[in-house]
């Protein structure tokens, strides 16, 4: 229940409901989450309510039109909880900040590419992938520390939650009688 709750968290960020600091979100870390967390036949519900975000986002906010680009990074999004259900068997820091590291660069790396193919925005060049690399650099840094925090803050409420449930009640009481 608790990676439902963390996703739900990251669409309402993702769509404005909750406003952060721009490319400030729980996108990934939730994603991570729930796929470490979660039956891989569940995998769909993340993606398809963060893709519904998106399309809801792209006309309304931004003023697009769909575009190709879009599927990448939907495609990026089941990539995501599938690494959270590999990468982070165990559950240990390392392995999650690594995660959420990966999902970081690679988010950058992918939709930086997808943006270049797709939009007529930087000349089909290696020096026109160079500026649309460039030019995401600032959105970078916050996507880096988002994807940290939120990683952390997630793993470690989950890991509380299953402490806090596992325990057993400090007096049993018997029946009299």
């Amino acid at each position: 229940m608790l990676a439902y709750l963390f996703v739900i968290f990251a669409a309402a960020v993702h769509i404005r409901f909750i406003a952060l600091p721009f490319s400030f979100t729980p996108v990934i870390a939730a994603l991570l989450y729930f796929g470490a967390r979660m039956p891989r036949k569940q995998m769909w519900a993340p993606v398809a309510i963060l893709a519904a975000t998106d399309l809801y986002l792209t006309p309304v906010t931004y003023g697009y039109h769909f575009s190709p680009d879009q599927i990448v990074t939907w495609a990026f999004y089941a990539a995501m909880v599938l690494l959270g259900g590999v990468m982070i068997k165990g559950f240990s820091p390392l392995r999650i900040g690594a995660s959420a590291v990966i999902g970081s660069v690679s988010f950058f790396v992918i939709s930086n590419f997808a943006v270049w193919m797709v939009w007529h925005m930087y000349p089909k060049t290696f020096g026109g992938l160079m500026a649309c690399y460039v030019a995401g650099l600032p959105f970078f840094r916050n996507a880096v520390a988002s994807d940290l925090l939120f990683t952390a803050a997630f793993f470690a409420i989950g890991y509380l939650a299953s402490l806090r449930s596992s325990e057993e009640p400090a007096v049993v009481a018997t029946p009299r009688t």
